[in-house]
């Protein structure tokens, strides 16, 4: 009977949503013990920071480097494709720096994890669910609360992403992060064509056309005054400082931090994972589709700008 108890109470919904609140603490406490390890480091190892605690990589690691050595005046975050919050960028900023945030997603999902795990209540943090263009981003910021000088934004919409970077101007954050399309190569500074509703999934099946080269990235942060001070050993996060607080940390080339992904989320005409590695086969899936050339400023195909006869 105290066997079958237990196992009864083991399905129990509330048990499970306290066991997984007990895990993200440990996890939290982990990733304390880790962020004193990066504080260490010299200002030219941020390729030995990264750790992950709830990220989807390695970004919480090399976040914390540079929160550790960027002078940060105000410690407000802004994150927009976040899904649920459980994987991000900015939820361990969140709980063990208790920096105050942003967040937004077109799903709504994050608003009952956010309360079921207690973290809209423990935290300063607001949540926006908004399908985000370049027309509206500034107001849904600006409506939040927050503008001027913020210490990061963390922007990952596989998607439309170099056009809403390019029209953010409510914000000037410290420490930038933005996700790059690692098919595309280090060389290419390419963007897909602005749609303001695209969607990753309903643009191709294979899911592989979305979002901007890291050089494209690059050449639109330079504009707005960052440098790029590294990116992810999984190839799929950059991460810039605005120039005026870059300190000692040294700026690197796209082509020092540029991976070319390892990571397989390739899908079949049916949806399902296809796990494709070679690069050359990722790019003839969507040979057809067009990329702009931001050095020549017109609109090719992805076959055409990468030589695929």
């Amino acid at each position: 009977m105290i066997r079958l108890r237990s196992a009864l109470g083991a399905l129990d919904p509330r048990n499970r949503s306290a066991r997984a609140v007990d895990i993200d603490r440990l996890r939290a406490q982990l990733g304390g013990i880790e962020s004193r390890h990066v504080a260490t480091l010299g200002a030219q190892e941020i390729a030995k920071a990264e750790f992950q605690c709830f990220s989807q990589f390695g970004e919480d690691g090399i976040i914390q480097f540079l929160v550790q050595r960027v002078p940060i005046e105000r410690d407000v975050f802004v994150e927009f494709g976040v899904a649920d919050y459980r994987e991000s960028n900015t939820r361990f900023l969140l709980v063990h720096d208790n920096w105050r945030g942003l967040i937004m997603d077109s799903a709504d999902t994050m608003h009952e994890f956010l309360r079921s795990t207690g973290l809209a209540w423990q935290h300063e943090i607001d949540a926006k669910t908004a399908f985000i263009d370049r027309d509206n981003i500034n107001d849904l910021i600006r409506t939040a609360g927050v503008a001027g000088d913020i210490g990061l934004l963390s922007i990952d919409l596989d998607g439309n992403d170099y056009w809403v970077l390019e029209a953010i101007d409510v914000v000037t954050p410290r420490i930038l992060i933005t996700e790059y399309n690692s098919i595309f190569g280090a060389e290419a500074a390419v963007t897909v064509p602005y749609d303001p509703r695209f969607a990753r999934g309903e643009k191709h099946w294979s899911w592989l056309y979305w979002g901007a080269s890291l050089a494209a990235l690059t050449r639109l942060a330079s504009e707005k005054s960052y440098a790029l001070v590294g990116g992810n050993r999984a190839g799929n996060n950059a991460f810039y400082v605005r120039r005026d607080v870059l300190g000692d940390i040294p700026e690197v080339t796209v082509e020092e931090a540029y991976v070319q992904s390892r990571f397989r989320e390739s899908r079949s005409p049916a949806g399902e994972l296809s796990y494709i590695s070679a690069h050359e086969e990722r790019l003839r899936l969507i040979a057809d589709l067009p990329l702009v050339d931001l050095e020549s400023g017109r609109e090719i195909s992805v076959g055409e700008r990468f030589g695929l006869g």
